[in-house]
């Protein structure tokens, strides 16, 4: 049937908007340079705005109709294409093909073959990378080829509005709108106050989840979408390590854009398979039911919170059962029950009661990872000069404190800074061995930020740079994301909306997020997102990479500005893109002219 049958006809008029809009004229080449992404965006969104409501709705038919739409939409195929080649961290990384989309034209060939392509298509193996684990071990990805990264980024704005309408109040792993911060607030939520009945923990870890999904389970879940089988052969594509082949009779590859969504349908309904219950009407809807037992859930690790030991004890039990038939079991090495008094560890925070207060610190081991990691690198830059040195450590201490800023970590900030002077006084002092104490102190350390009264910054003296103190990164109370909202709900616009002007992403000047708040996020050349983040960056890691990839991506420039009064007010200082700037520069004509101001210090 039709994707358009079951459709009424004021959404017809609006299928066939999106359609002029987005799907664009087939005969002529696309000019990748020339997208005007805001458009292509804002239809996707809305297509997923629809395809939640429906779902929410149980009207599983326009579900599937939608959804096919969203499968052949051209808007789609660009924004996914975007992704994998743009935006995600691993975009320069080759599957077993070694073929990556660099140039625009090669992307403009991805989005027509996603388009015209893909009937005869056969997902192949991934390629099976290793990489270290915090305690010690390796873990195995699997890297699909960049077509299917592209295809398995198309199907998921199809298949993951379906289930947010769906999932669960507090699962908060590779979702949209939430993350690691919810989780943890979450958790401190429920056992902070003084009277709080909950303070025994089944601390919870899946042994290689990802690697025993069971694929008829997942396939059952879903059920009659419409690209279900493709799905399945994605599953079924086999491994390719050492130069051989290896079958994949369970699992996901790890490395699969797809991946985390099918192992949150996989693990959808862990709540109630624990024995939690919500209140589903009056002024407490959507609370817990006094006596159940509250599980928190990222990803593959969870938390039940529960009132007594023999509860969770009861709730270990029962989640054992119900996780057999997906393929999974606990991991009884990390596996424990707990309380708070004696404190938890999760994700990378300890969670623990200090004299009938709970507190919310960077846990040991992370403190030990940190430590560790800046001594290494420190170490390596022997030889090198300041700043080489500022350019290496500034990402990981702002990607650090980033992560950590939402806890009680004020205490664990300063003595980073202590451990950082130390290295890289340790550094000058090896650099310069024949010179004194003073003159090293007089060379590096000094009042480098004005904003700061501060002598003892380590800087260079000939640029400007200095290096930054964790401490500079100011403890802020994360906002918990209410109930089972999510960016796909029409119904809550405004809501989120309310969520992202009162988010400051850190590691930032005052100028440029006086600038963000301006422009409201967009560059004024394309109009598109000068940030682009489906979620925020769940791990320190994430935080230093999207932070150097964000500076790397958009600039302050002086940008003329047509109509603005006097010829004084025609040049103001705004945001744009990197690559914007390249292609007005390089265009010789038809664009406002840019001229480029001066990156304020310090930011190397």
């Amino acid at each position: 049937m039709d994707a358009t049958a079951m459709l009424d006809p004021a959404e017809l008029d609006e299928v066939a908007d999106i359609a002029a809009v987005v799907n664009g004229p087939e005969d002529e080449p696309l000019d990748w340079d020339a997208i005007a992404w805001r458009p292509a965006e804002e239809n996707v969104r809305r297509l997923r705005q629809r395809i939640f409501a429906a779902s929410r709705a149980g009207d599983l038919k326009r579900v599937r109709n939608l959804q096919k739409l969203m499968l052949r939409s051209r808007g789609n195929a660009l924004v996914a294409v975007r992704r994998v080649t743009e935006l995600n961290a691993g975009r320069k990384t080759a599957g077993v093909d070694g073929t990556v989309a660099v140039s625009p034209g090669q992307k403009a060939e991805l989005v027509d073959w996603l388009q015209h392509g893909t009937r005869s298509w056969s997902p192949r193996p991934v390629k099976r990378v290793y990489v270290p684990k915090s305690n010690g071990r390796r873990r195995p990805l699997g890297i699909p080829v960049i077509a299917d990264r592209c295809l398995q980024a198309l199907t998921v704005n199809a298949l993951e509005p379906e289930w947010e309408a769906r999932f669960e109040p507090k699962s908060y792993g590779f979702r949209p709108g939430r993350g690691c911060h919810d989780a943890i607030v979450a958790i401190h939520t429920t056992a902070s106050r003084t009277d709080a009945t909950r303070r025994w923990v089944l601390d919870a870890d899946l042994a290689a989840a990802f690697d025993h999904l069971n694929h008829d389970h997942i396939c059952t879940s879903l059920g009659t979408f419409p690209a279900a089988g493709l799905v399945r052969q994605w599953l079924e594509a086999g491994v390719i390590e050492d130069g051989g082949f290896l079958a994949t009779e369970e699992g996901a590859p790890q490395g699969g854009v797809i991946s985390p969504l099918l192992m949150n349908v996989a693990l959808h309904g862990m709540e109630a398979a624990a024995g939690v219950r919500y209140h589903t009407t009056g002024t407490r809807a959507g609370k817990t039911i006094p006596g159940c037992p509250v599980v928190i859930r990222y990803a593959d690790d969870l938390l039940a919170i529960c009132h007594s030991r023999e509860q969770a004890e009861q709730v270990k039990a029962r989640l054992a059962d119900w996780l057999a038939p997906r393929g999974l079991v606990f991991n009884e090495t990390k596996t424990r029950i707990t309380n708070f008094d004696a404190g938890v560890d999760f994700l990378g925070f300890t969670i623990r009661r200090f004299r009938n207060k709970l507190l919310t610190k960077p846990s040991n081991d992370a403190l030990r990872r940190i430590r560790r990691r800046l001594s290494t690198e420190v170490r390596a830059l022997r030889g090198a000069n300041a700043d080489m040195v500022i350019a290496k450590l500034n990402p990981i201490i702002t990607g650090w404190a980033a992560y950590y800023r939402i806890g009680a970590s004020k205490r664990a900030f300063g003595a980073l800074d202590a451990h950082v002077w130390r290295l890289v006084y340790k550094w000058a002092s090896f650099s310069h061995s024949n010179k004194s104490k003073r003159w090293i102190i007089a060379r590096y350390f000094g009042k480098f930020n004005p904003a700061r009264q501060d002598k003892w910054i380590f800087g260079s003296r000939d640029t400007g740079f200095y290096l930054r103190k964790f401490a500079w990164t100011p403890i802020v109370r994360h906002r918990m994301v209410a109930g089972t909202a999510s960016p796909d709900d029409p119904c809550l616009s405004q809501y989120w909306a309310q969520r992202r002007r009162r988010s400051r992403p850190p590691g930032m000047s005052a100028t440029t997020l006086r600038l963000l708040r301006v422009q409201r996020g967009r560059c004024p050349l394309c109009q598109g997102l000068l940030l682009h983040a489906d979620r925020e960056p769940q791990h320190p890691r994430e935080w230093e990479q999207w932070l150097t990839a964000t500076r790397k991506a958009i600039r302050h420039h002086a940008v003329t500005v047509w109509g603005a009064g006097t010829p004084d007010e025609r040049v103001a200082t705004r945001l744009i893109h990197t690559h914007c700037r390249r292609r007005a520069t390089g265009s010789g004509g038809g664009t406002a002219p840019l001229h480029a101001a001066r990156e304020p210090p310090g930011l190397a």
